[in-house]
């Protein structure tokens, strides 16, 4: 699902927001297999740079936070709905549930930096066949602790590789504050490798996408780069576990993605943009609440 104009990446991160919404209202229901990282507030980042690959050449790989880069890759809420309810009908027949999704280029794992390493080596691999496909991955400010990045961003810069690195800087690993973990700057970090980087300090999906266009024609000329976003998530790490300040939290909701992008739309036209939505969401949990439960073992099957 790329989207294609302001209207249609508008409607893109309502539907992220509105799949999200849902799945949280289900855990708290048990309807739910295993846990759920949403990433509300994030969702310019998906839509902004995803906008700008091509399915069925591109390669996405994501983290524990992938719905929002699946849905805007794949448009598939059916599937992703049906793994995450652990049915059979799932995007990995309901076994991986949302920390393992692989489909049509698209991977997760939620292991903080061991998607790196994989991306890598897609990106090895597409510089190979030099058909002009381009691999993007999606880390946050937590995965920057991780040594992998940087064996990562040493080997793209020396192989010029066609590889994007995102990293959506929501200021909390977890719950840990940027400032206690994170020296210097992540385009600094970048630039030491010889990696050129740039940085959007924005929720607006526009400028987002504006500034991800650059770097992805950067790297499909063979060049890796690193985009680094200033975002932040409104919801809690998990479903529960948040230490942050309320009032900062608070004050966030006036500038959060969707609240930017709508604010230019005609009111009538954003309700019909997400009715229009809203009736895509329900068709898609119609579909995977009807799929069979996933059986788990072979054995038993």
């Amino acid at each position: 699902m790329t989207a294609s104009g302001p209207e249609a990446r508008y409607r893109g991160m309502y539907l992220i927001r509105r799949f999200e919404e849902t799945l949280l209202d289900m855990f708290s229901q048990g309807l739910l297999v295993g846990t759920t990282h949403t990433c509300i507030g994030q969702e310019a980042d998906a839509v902004g740079v995803i906008g700008h690959m091509r399915p069925g050449l591109d390669q996405v790989v994501s983290n524990h936070r992938c719905h929002g880069h699946y849905i805007a890759f794949t448009g598939d809420l059916a599937g992703l709905a049906a793994e995450v309810m652990g049915r059979s009908g799932g995007t990995c027949s309901g076994r991986g549930g949302s920390q393992h999704l692989c489909r049509d280029g698209f991977y997760t794992n939620g292991v903080q930096g061991s998607i790196v390493p994989l991306a890598t080596g897609i990106a090895l691999a597409e510089r190979e066949r030099g058909d002009g496909a381009i691999t993007t991955v999606f880390i946050g400010d937590g995965t920057l602790g991780q040594g992998a990045v940087y064996e990562c961003l040493n080997m793209a810069s020396l192989w010029r590789l066609p590889l994007l690195f995102v990293v959506e800087n929501n200021r909390y690993a977890q719950t840990t504050p940027v400032e206690l973990a994170v020296a210097g700057t992540v385009p600094d970090r970048a630039r030491a490798f010889g990696v050129d980087a740039a940085h959007v300090a924005s929720t607006d999906v526009e400028e987002i996408h504006a500034v991800a266009g650059e770097m992805v024609e950067h790297v499909r000329s063979g060049r890796p780069a690193v985009l680094s976003i200033d975002t932040y998530r409104l919801r809690a790490h998990s479903k529960g576990d948040d230490v942050r300040d309320p009032a900062e939290v608070d004050a966030r909701w006036a500038t959060e993605p969707l609240a930017v992008a709508g604010a230019r739309l005609d009111a009538a036209r954003r309700a019909a943009l997400e009715a229009d939505a809203d009736r895509e969401l329900a068709e898609a949990l119609a579909v995977a609440h009807a799929s069979p439960v996933a059986v788990l073992d072979e054995a038993l099957a």
